[in-house]
C-alpha cells in the first residue's frame, strides 16, 4: 500500500506491508541522538543488575547445601562457568538484533507462529512480575539497620517505596543525572567489593578481632553426597549472577551498540566473577565455619566484625548494602521501563501508544511508571509474612522458562541459518548454548522436587509458586487467544498492521481492524 496520512494532529500513520521479522542493518557509526549510553554507562547497567545484596547474603546457605568449604567455591566457580555462557548467548542475539527490548525481540524473531503468541506470553510475565519491589525492601530493611530502629514489616516497605520512588522519577525526569547516579553507584560497589577482598586477605594474615579460623586445610570434610542439596546449592548462586542480558534491554539506547555490548559484556561479567570468588575467600578467610554457617543473610556483617569491630559490622556495612540495593533497584527499573515501552511500540499492550512514548522529558516516562505501578502493588498489597515471601519466589520462575526457550530458539536458529537468514557479528560457541540450556531447565524442574526430609514449613506448598509462575504465563496465551483469534471470529474482522510515528516521533506499530 501507498503511504496514507491520517486527519490526526498528534501522530502520522502509515500502512505497510513489510516483514516484521525482518533484521534492520545498524551502522555502528551513526550519530543518533537517542543513542546516549557509553561503554561505562552500558557496563555499569549490567554490572548494578547483577550486584545487589546477593554477594552480602548468599554465601552462608551456599555452604549449608555446598556442605564444605571448597564444595561452596566449586559452586560459585560453576556459576561464574554458566553466567559466561547466558552471557555469549544473549551476545549474539543482541549484536544480531540491536535493539532495546531483550527477549521480546528473540522470542518474536524465532517463534513466529502462531503470531504474536510469543510476545503476548512474554508481555505478561514481563508486565506483571518484571518488578523492583524486593531490592527495594532490602534497602529499607538496611537503613533501619544504620539507624538502629527495629525493621518491621511496615516500616521497611514504606523506605522500600521512597527507594523504588526515587529510581523511577530521576530515570524519568532527569536522564542524564539518573544514568549519573547509578555509575556512580556503581563504582561504590566495586569500591566495597575490594575492601571485603583487602580485608580477606589480612585475615589471611591474621589480622583479626577473633582467633584466625583455618577453614581451608580441610576444604573438603563434610561434602554432601545428596543430589537436591547440590541442585539448591547451585540454584542461590545461579540467582546470584542474574543480570548479565541487562543491556540487551536498553540496546536501542546505546552508542555503537555492537561493538559497546561486545565489550560492556564480557566485561562487566569478568569483573563480577572476580569480586565474586575473592570476596568469598574472604569470608571463609575471616569467618570461623560453625559461625560461618549460622550467620544466615548476615554473613558480611559478620565477616567485618572479625576483621573491623562491632561498630563498622553493625553500622557502616549496612549502608554499604542499602546504597548496593539502590543500585540493583535503579537498573532494573531502568531497563524495565524500556521493555513496556518497546511492548507498546509493538502494539500488543492496552493503550500501548501511552506506553510508547518518550514524552514529555526525552525517555519512556509512561513506561518506566508502569513498572513503578506494579512495583508499589507487589510491595504494598501482600500482607506480612509468608504472602510476600510468595510474591517474591514467584517473579524468578517465569524468566528461567523464558530462557529455557531462548536457548532452544538460538540453537534452532543456528540449524536453520538460511531460512531465518540469520546473521550474528558474535556467535556464541554451541557447548555454551547447549549448557546454558541444560541449566536452565535444571533450574525449571528443581522448584518441583521434594526436598530430603520434607519441605519446611513457609506458609504454603513449596512448589506453589513456580507453578503461579507458569499460569502467568498460560495468561498471557489466553490473552493472545481472546484478542487475536476469538474476538476477530467473533466480530469478523481481521488485523492489519500499521507503521505509526507518535508527535514526538517514536516510531509504534498498530493492529487496525478491516472486514
Amino acid at each position: 500500500m501507498g503511504k496514507q496520512e491520517t486527519a490526526s494532529s498528534s501522530s502520522k500513520t502509515f500502512a505497510v506491508e513489510e516483514d516484521p521479522y525482518r533484521i534492520e542493518a545498524i551502522n555502528d557509526d551513526d550519530h543518533d541522538p537517542r543513542r546516549r549510553l557509553g561503554l561505562w554507562s552500558t557496563t555499569f547497567l549490567i554490572f548494578n543488575r547483577m550486584i545487589g545484596t546477593g554477594i552480602f547474603a548468599t554465601p552462608a546457605s551456599v555452604l549449608l547445601s555446598a556442605g564444605s568449604v571448597g564444595m561452596a567455591l566449586i559452586f560459585w566457580v560453576i556459576g561464574t562457568l554458566i553466567a559466561v555462557a547466558g552471557m555469549t548467548v544473549y551476545l549474539e542475539y543482541g549484536t544480531a538484533i540491536p535493539k532495546s527490548g531483550g527477549e521480546k525481540n528473540y522470542l518474536e524473531f524465532v517463534y513466529r507462529r502462531p503470531k504474536l503468541l510469543a510476545t503476548c506470553v512474554y508481555a505478561w510475565q514481563s508486565v506483571l512480575l518484571g518488578w523492583a519491589g524486593s531490592n527495594s525492601i532490602v534497602f529499607g530493611q538496611y537503613v533501619l539497620f544504620v539507624f538502629n530502629v527495629e525493621p518491621g514489616d511496615w516500616n521497611s516497605r514504606a523506605l522500600g517505596l521512597l527507594c523504588v520512588t526515587f529510581a523511577f522519577l530521576i530515570h524519568a525526569v532527569a536522564y542524564k543525572w539518573g544514568v549519573r547516579v547509578q555509575n556512580a553507584l556503581g563504582v561504590f560497589k566495586i569500591i566495597v567489593l575490594l575492601i571485603v577482598v583487602f580485608s580477606g586477605f589480612a585475615a589471611l594474615g591474621g589480622h583479626l578481632k577473633i582467633p584466625k579460623p583455618d577453614n581451608f586445610s580441610n576444604a573438603f570434610d563434610g561434602t554432601t553426597d545428596n543430589a537436591y542439596n547440590y541442585a539448591s546449592g547451585l540454584y542461590k548462586v545461579i540467582w546470584s549472577f542474574i543480570g548479565y542480558s541487562n543491556a540487551n534491554y536498553a540496546l536501542g539506547e546505546v552508542k555503537r551498540p555492537i561493538r559497546t555490548i561486545k565489550i560492556a559484556a564480557p566485561l562487566a561479567i569478568g569483573i563480577v566473577s572476580a569480586l565474586y570468588m575473592f570476596a568469598n575467600i574472604a569470608y571463609f578467610a575471616g569467618v570461623p565455619l560453625e559461625q560461618f554457617r549460622n550467620s544466615g543473610v548476615l554473613i558480611a556483617g559478620q565477616f567485618f566484625i572479625n576483621v573491623f569491630g562491632e561498630t563498622f559490622g553493625r553500622r557502616v556495612l549496612p549502608a554499604f548494602v542499602a546504597l548496593s540495593a539502590l543500585g540493583n533497584v535503579m537498573s532494573v527499573i531502568f531497563s524495565q521501563g524500556r521493555i513496556n515501552q518497546e511492548l507498546g511500540k509493538e502494539g500488543v499492550l492496552p493503550f500501548s501508544r501511552v506506553w510508547a512514548s518518550n514524552w514529555p522529558f526525552k525517555a519512556p516516562f509512561a513506561g518506566l511508571g508502569l513498572h513503578w505501578v506494579f512495583s508499589v502493588i507487589m510491595m504494598l498489597a501482600p500482607p506480612p509474612g509468608s504472602a510476600y515471601n510468595f510474591i517474591v519466589d514467584v517473579i524468578t520462575y517465569p524468566l528461567t522458562v523464558v530462557n529455557v526457550f531462548i536457548a532452544i530458539g538460538l540453537l534452532w536458529l543456528r540449524f536453520n541459518r538460511d531460512r531465518f537468514q540469520w546473521k550474528s557479528p558474535f556467535n556464541a560457541p554451541l557447548v555454551c548454548i547447549i549448557f546454558f540450556l541444560a541449566c536452565n531447565v535444571l533450574l525449571v524442574i528443581f522448584p518441583f522436587l521434594s526436598p530430603p526430609g520434607g519441605a519446611p514449613d513457609i506458609g504454603y506448598v513449596y512448589w506453589l509458586p513456580s507453578l503461579v509462575g507458569i499460569l502467568v504465563l498460560v495468561a498471557g496465551a489466553l490473552y493472545w487467544a481472546v484478542w487475536w483469534v476469538l474476538l476477530p471470529k467473533l466480530g469478523g474482522y481481521q488485523y492489519e498492521r500499521v507503521k505509526s510515528e507518535l508527535a514526538d516521533g517514536t516510531p509504534i506499530f498498530e493492529y487496525r481492524k478491516i472486514k
